[in-house]
């Protein structure tokens, strides 16, 4: 159940006004209590944009929890923050704080990739900088999303390149990923930036991947013509001795993970990695359905 924001903490309260209801007919994965909150993170001159906060019933501005930033699908020309509402409902629930954000789209910006990938990069550091007013703990923070979305979580970690104008000495670098189907290299394909050129190599997460790269778990269907991307991703990060579990659900689509029984299994799975991680305690909430499909780990342990 999502209520408007209570008075937890009045300097939360002053900064995130109440986003309201979740549209109806958002898939929903727990009955517990969040509270909801939003504030504008960056103005653009396209537009405001937006974080939608998911809070614990519990939460307190002293608090030092986890936070999971979750950015939507859609080619970096469509989508709405709403895709990852379930996602961050139930995480809220489990006791970390949840974001779902905003960033510059084609279809309403009219802005191109590069744009995205700022404002996604702008999103960590707000988040990372605010830590105090949003009782998070700045070293735990984790990056995810589906699709574009996904691309955009490994990027704020990976790429180089396409920083906004924010403070430069707080990092927009997660510590954990979390990404269902993502697009990570573009080699041999036209991406074009705000200046036109080809920017696909640029944004690719897996060619900056290296040493020290947060741990992550992925999530493809083995109908996926991205499949292959998660696959390499996986087997560099292997190479490199960081942790990558890549699980698949057999003979499913891009965007699976939006369905059900899918989104309930990819969900509950991504618990278990972060539990793993430590970022969460407890087992699961989220209770499967009665013979509900399992995933695949595709991915053995790291190279020492």
């Amino acid at each position: 159940m999502t209520t408007k924001l209570i008075p937890l903490a009045l300097a939360l309260v002053a900064a995130w006004p109440a986003h309201g209801q979740v549209p109806k007919g958002t898939a929903r994965l727990t009955d517990a209590k969040v509270v909801t909150a939003d504030h504008v993170y960056k103005k653009t001159p396209e537009g405001e944009l937006t974080l939608h906060g998911f809070f614990p019933a519990d939460w307190k501005a002293t608090d030092k929890r986890p936070v999971i930033v979750f950015f939507f699908g859609g080619g970096w020309k469509n989508g709405a923050f709403t895709q990852f509402v379930p996602q961050a409902e139930y995480f809220a629930a489990r006791g970390i704080v949840a974001v779902s954000a905003d960033y510059r789209i084609e279809s309403k910006h009219k802005t191109r990739p590069d744009a995205a990938v700022e404002d996604a990069k702008s999103a960590v550091r707000w988040v990372r900088a605010n830590a105090a007013k949003l009782g998070i703990d700045p070293d735990r923070v984790i990056a995810s999303g589906g699709s574009a979305g996904g691309h955009l979580a490994a990027a704020t970690a990976l790429v180089e390149k396409f920083d906004a104008a924010d403070d430069p000495k707080v990092s927009c670098k997660p510590n954990a990923l979390v990404l269902f189907n993502p697009f990570l290299n573009g080699t041999g394909r036209t991406i074009p930036g705000r200046d036109g050129s080809n920017i696909a190599e640029a944004i690719s997460p897996t060619l900056f991947l290296k040493k020290g790269a947060p741990p992550c778990a992925i999530f493809f269907g083995t109908g996926d013509a991205m499949l292959d991307m998660g696959k390499e991703y996986a087997a560099r990060c292997k190479e490199l001795g960081v942790k990558a579990e890549l699980y698949t659900a057999a003979e499913q689509p891009h965007g699976f993970f939006n369905r059900e029984p899918w989104l309930s299994v990819t969900t509950r799975k991504a618990d278990e990695f972060l539990t793993e991680l430590g970022y969460l305690a407890g087992e699961p909430t989220l209770k499967l359905p009665e013979r509900a499909p399992g995933l695949k780990s595709e991915t053995g342990a790291p190279k020492p």
